[in-house]
Parts: C-alpha cells; structure tokens; sequence
C-alpha cells in the first residue's frame, strides 16, 4: 500500500473532532458498522430469493440460455478481478460516493462528475424496479388466499411509501432487519437446492448448463447483463465506509465474501432449476411459468405448507433489496450534495439518526413517480399482472445494471491510472493487470448488452426502445461531463472537492484553524 494516502489522514482528523465542521450533517456517523452489520447490507441488496425466483427464470425463458449457471462462474470471475483493484482503492478513499469518488481520484473531477450521475440513475433504476415484481407477487398472494383483486401498482406504491420512512431510520436497525430476512431466504432457497438435486428430473443430475455450447444464441449478452444485475450488492461496500470501523480493513474483505458467497450460491441454485426440469425442459418450462417457476416446482417437491413461506419470504426478500438499493441511493445522492453535484440540502444528514434524510427523499419521489407512470401506461390485458414484470423490472433492471457496468469498467481504468500516477505501478502490478483483465470483460459485456438490448424488451432491431433504453446511462453520463466541465470553469473550488467527500471538509477546517 502506498504512504500518504487519504486512508492514512483521515482517521486523525476525525480524532481530533475535524469532522464535526459546520456540525455533524456533513459527515455520516462512523463506527455504526462491523464485518456482519456491512456483509449483511450489501447482500440484502442481492434479495437471493428474488433471484432465484425473478431473475433465473426470465433469463432462462426470455433470453432462452441453458447455460445460465455457467454465466454466474464466468462473472464471479471478471467481478472478482474488478473487486482486486476497486478493494485496494477503498482502503486509499472513502466516501458514501463509492463509484464516482474512485473515478475522480483516477481519471479526475469532471469524469467523477459523470460517473456520479450515472451511478445515481443506475441504481434508483435498480430500486424502482423491483417495485414491479414485488407488485406482482403481493397481488397474486391477495388474489390466492384473500380472494381479493388487487392492482399490482397498490402495493408498489404503498412499498415505496413504506421504504421512504425507513429510509430515515439508523442504518444499524436496517442492518438487523436486513439480516434476519436474507438468512431465512437462503435457508429455504438451499431446502430447495437439496431437494432439487436429491430428487432430479427425466435427465438425472446433468451438468450440461456447464456445457460452453448452452451458451449461444441472440440473447447472450442480455443474458450477462440480467445476470450481473443478479450480483450487485457487493460493490456497494465502500458506500458505507464512512460509517465502519476500520474502512481499509473490512471493505476488501465484505467485498471478497460477498462474491464468493453469492457467486456458490448462485450457481448451485441456478443448476438445480435445470437438474430438476432437466436442461431440454428448463427454457420452455420457466416460459410456461415466468416468476412461478420456483414455486411451482418446489409445490412438488416440498409441498404447500413450503411453497406457502416462500411465498410471503419472496415479498419481505423484495422489500429488503428495495430498501438496500434505497439507502445506496440515498448516500449517492448526500455525498453528491455535500461536494455540490447536487443542490447544498441533499448534502446533509437527519439530526437524529444520521441517516441522509434528503436522499431519502428524493428516492421514494423517484419510485412513486416512475410507478405511478407504469401504472398510467399499462395496456396489459385486464387482469394480466405480468405486465409491471416484463417491463418495470426487467426495463428497469437491465437499466440499472448496464450503467453499473459502466462504472465498473471506468472504475477499472480509474484505478489504474491512480496507480500510475502515484508511482506505485511496480507495486501494484498484479492488482492493475487484474483490472485490466476486468475491463476487457466488462466492456464485453457492455458491447453485447446494447447489441442485444431488443431482445430483452421482445421488439425488433427497429424498435425505438431497443437504443432509447441505453441511451439514458448515455444521456446521464454526458450530463454529468457537462456539469463537471462548467464547474470546472465557473466554479473551480467546487470542482476539486469532487471525490474527497468528507476530506474537503476535514481540510477547509483545517486551513481555517491555521489562519
């Protein structure tokens, strides 16, 4: 590691009371997270249900790939190779702005300005997609056991409501609620992986989703894209790093565990779709049942009683991704605010609990207005509630996860050029060349994900959707160079305040002192 980092100074400041300039507002509380507070935050966000349920079978049966479970090995690969140098950067930097601090410090304050606004799309994207398929599993549950018909975008609303009030709570008590929610959904999810392959189907326990043939056709690189979606979480450990004890040690390693365990997890519950249906049955069968695949398979397996949990687990494993993708947005939004990327009020934390009240509140706006959109413009057949599925979550989903894999790839470049500039290229070979490897993969899939983007919305190359769709990360990304770029000239003090986060306070108290 190099001497004469910001990690190296900023723990002295904030000692000796530097943090508390112009009051506690304008930095997050610290300490107020260890290894399992982190871990479990940045995996509620992965919601494991969700994708056993959600994702595994709309890749499998819009996108038709056998070789799903592969998919998952090849990107905990490239994820694990991006997560080398992004950990080696968190323990030089840390800010609730995560993706764009790091691009700052690398490739400067106007592409830091980008990459700011195009993390604050990608994941309220992510967020507000999850509304769909929650809205749909909550009115197929009162339609089920209440007899009851109700509009899917009901409990959407009232969800996004619900996550906006919590979204000004401690972080530690969103933490515990978190946790207990994610070990019940892999408890039951693993039930089902024993089951699935103690009792396989007509093809007996086939590995031949591990075969590089299944991994074919048009809907490849919508596939990848769906799949990394179905990972995020893990890098938003450094998002919190204000608020641990110990950043440089516990960010790298949450992160190393968090894709190590999602990236087995996965794998092995993605197989036992396949062994279970049997790999020639799996495209059509998740076609037949979209998001009740998983249920109805384990309403053979493991009866109603089981089926019946799973159920209400899908929902309350929703509302916990929900709330993690909302409290991610929340601190993009307040370290956005406090350098000036977004108006002063957004960069200010709730007296009481610490929590970016300001953030909090501008994503449960988002999520009620883009629900209430899809609500407004839904021409689904009456009745038909898989309509918010195939467009809010899947649309916005992909959305989400294409921009963060954008960020990846200029986080890769970033973080070699930080390096390099610092004259530490020698000692951090391996950790470059490790991100290089990485940047070649996600552009990738980057490249396959917009070649492939009218697969995903079931429209032809011709479609208008096809190239709209991507082009909001475009248009987030050029709005933001533009921003960095005025500030740059209007108001160069503001602009190299971007990325330091809390520092650039640390430090102007400091010089205060001084004078």
């Amino acid at each position: 590691m190099t001497t004469g980092s910001s990690s190296t100074r900023r723990p002295t400041a904030e000692r000796a009371g530097i943090s508390t300039f112009k009051g506690q507002d304008r930095a997050l509380r610290a300490d107020r997270l260890g290894t399992a507070g982190l871990l479990l935050s940045v995996l509620a966000a992965t919601a494991p249900l969700m994708v056993v349920a959600g994702v595994m079978p709309t890749t499998f049966g819009v996108m038709g790939i056998v070789g799903q479970p592969l998919l998952f090995v090849i990107l905990a690969a490239v994820l694990a190779l991006f997560s080398v140098g992004y950990a080696e950067m968190s323990r030089h930097v840390h800010n609730a702005g995560a993706f764009y601090a790091y691009i700052s410090r690398g490739l400067g304050g106007t592409a830091g300005a980008g990459a700011a606004l195009v993390a604050l799309v990608a994941y309220s994207s992510l967020q507000v997609g999850i509304y769909g398929i929650f809205g749909f599993e909550v009115s197929g549950l009162f339609a089920t056991y209440l007899d009851t018909e109700l509009a899917w975008w009901i409990p959407a609303l009232l969800a996004a409501l619900a996550v906006g009030a919590l979204g000004w709570l401690k972080i530690d008590l969103n933490a515990r609620v978190l946790g207990v929610l994610l070990l019940i959904e892999v408890v039951l999810v693993v039930i089902f992986d024993v089951a699935a392959l103690s009792d396989p189907g007509p093809e007996g326990l086939s590995l031949h989703a591990f075969n590089p043939d299944t991994l074919s056709g048009a809907g490849i690189g919508t596939a990848l894209c769906f799949c990394v979606a179905a990972f995020l979480g893990f890098e938003q450990a450094p998002v919190y790093a204000e608020e641990t004890s110990r950043p440089h040690v516990l960010v790298p390693r949450v992160m190393f565990l968090a894709i190590g365990g999602i990236a087995v997890f996965y794998t092995v519950s993605c197989w036992a779709l396949t062994v279970v249906t049997g790999p020639a049955a799996i495209v059509g069968t998740s076609q037949e049942q979209s998001a009740g695949l998983l249920f109805f398979l384990t309403g053979d397996l493991l009866g109603d009683t089981f089926t019946d949990v799973l159920h209400v687990l899908f929902v309350t494993g929703m509302f916990a991704a929900m709330l993690s993708f909302h409290n991610v947005v929340a601190r993009y939004a307040f370290a956005m605010g406090r350098e000036g990327l977004l108006p002063a009020a957004f960069g200010r934390t709730s007296s009481t609990s610490g929590a970016p009240g300001t953030g909090s509140l501008l994503q449960t706006v988002i999520s009620v207005v883009v629900v209430a959109a899809f609500a407004v413009t839904d021409d689904g057949p009456v009745g038909d509630p898989t309509a918010p599925v195939l467009r809010l979550f899947t649309w916005m989903g992909n959305l989400g996860a294409l921009g963060v894999a954008v960020l990846m790839a200029v986080a890769s470049v970033s973080v070699i050029v930080f390096f390099v500039r610092r004259g530490a290229a020698g000692a951090q070979l391996w950790r470059l060349a490790a991100s290089g490897l990485a940047l070649v993969g996600l552009l990738f899939i980057i490249g396959y994900t917009v070649k492939d983007f009218d697969v995903l919305i079931g429209a032809g190359s011709g479609s208008a959707l096809s190239w709209l769709l991507p082009g909001v990360i475009g248009l987030a990304l050029v709005a933001g160079l533009v921003q960095g770029a005025v500030l740059r000239s209007r108001r160069p003090e503001t602009h190299a305040r971007i990325g330091l986060g809390n520092e650039a306070f640390q430090l102007e108290k400091v010089a205060g002192t001084a004078d």
